[in-house]
């Protein structure tokens, strides 16, 4: 049992404060996008985010070391490889739509759940997926006259967290979530690092070679925001494990669904970038339907962290 009281309320200021940090540090990405790779971004935020990490579990707040190795390392292949794709489709679509498209991993998981785990689900949930489809098809406007398979990214990323999710609770429901983290971010930078290997040295220049970069040389402004977004990635996840650890995961889950209306924000505010009438309706959609899922469902993921398993007295 998990011998935090809960606080309903906390839990959910938690939440919030966790995604309005991922909401501003998802939209420092462009800062590095314009003339830095991809691969060396994952890799060296990577290593940071897994070195602070040793730091929080040598003070006490955590265990690093999995229970199991091939469990924590086979879950992590998941996220990591929806978060490569994430942050790729920052540097060429607006942030909200990307954003909406990782939001429809609770539709996958429903999905997968009954289709294969065999699981039974009621009418209404089922009316959900339905409304977050027409939602996930709002956002990405496929035209089929001149069809960019770009814009279905984000939505693959939600399904590759959707697996991911799934196999959290298959096979890490015994792992802490400094070690759930770690992995994460250790396979980050591990795909980032074959990535260097792969792609040649410099590149396009502008957003769009963000993907197609190697190895850039590391300036100091690039170093800068790059450790910002370890930082703020970390306290950004840190208060999302918070957050369920304080409330009912079905309710906390709904609060996640905040980081569209922060991250849209911020992209406005910071690059201009708006989202058209049809696009926001379509979020708005996604965000209906996820949150009809969470409140319907005992064990609601969450998007951008996994979480936090409870702890047997």
């Amino acid at each position: 049992m998990n011998d935090t009281p809960l606080r309903p309320g906390m839990a959910a200021v938690s939440i919030l404060a966790g995604m309005f940090a991922l909401g501003i540090t998802d939209n420092f990405v462009p800062y590095i996008s314009e003339t830095g790779s991809l691969w060396q971004f994952h890799m060296v935020r990577g290593v940071m985010a897994v070195a602070l990490l040793v730091v929080v579990a040598g003070v006490g707040v955590g265990v690093i070391r999995p229970i199991s190795w091939a469990a924590v390392l086979g879950r992590s292949l998941f996220p990591a490889s929806a978060m490569l794709i994430y942050f790729g489709c920052l540097s060429v679509l607006p942030i909200g739509v990307v954003v909406a498209g990782l939001f429809t991993a609770p539709l996958f998981v429903l999905l997968m759940s009954v289709l294969f785990l065999g699981e039974r689900v009621g009418v209404v949930r089922l009316f959900a997926v339905l409304i977050g489809f027409v939602g996930a098809m709002l956002v990405i406007q496929p035209d089929p006259k001149a069809l960019d398979p770009v814009a279905f990214l984000p939505v693959f990323a939600g399904f590759l967290y959707a697996i991911g999710a799934l196999a959290t609770r298959r096979w890490c429901a015994d792992e802490g979530a400094v070690a759930l983290s770690a992995g994460f971010f250790g396979m980050l930078a591990i795909f980032g690092a074959i990535g260097l290997m792969i792609v040649p040295a410099g590149g396009p220049v502008g957003f769009d070679g963000f993907v197609q970069r190697g190895w850039v040389p590391l300036t100091a402004e690039m170093w800068f925001w790059i450790a910002v977004q370890a930082v703020g990635s970390i306290i950004g996840i840190g208060l999302i494990f918070r957050g369920y650890l304080l409330g009912e995961a079905g309710f906390v889950a709904v609060f996640e669904y905040s980081l569209l209306v922060f991250a849209s924000f911020w992209a406005w505010f910071l690059w201009g970038q708006t989202v058209g009438g049809l696009a926001l309706a379509g979020m708005g959609l996604i965000a209906v339907s996820g949150t009809v899922i969470s409140l319907r469902t005992e064990e609601a993921i969450s998007v951008r962290a996994v979480k936090v398993p409870e702890e047997e007295t």
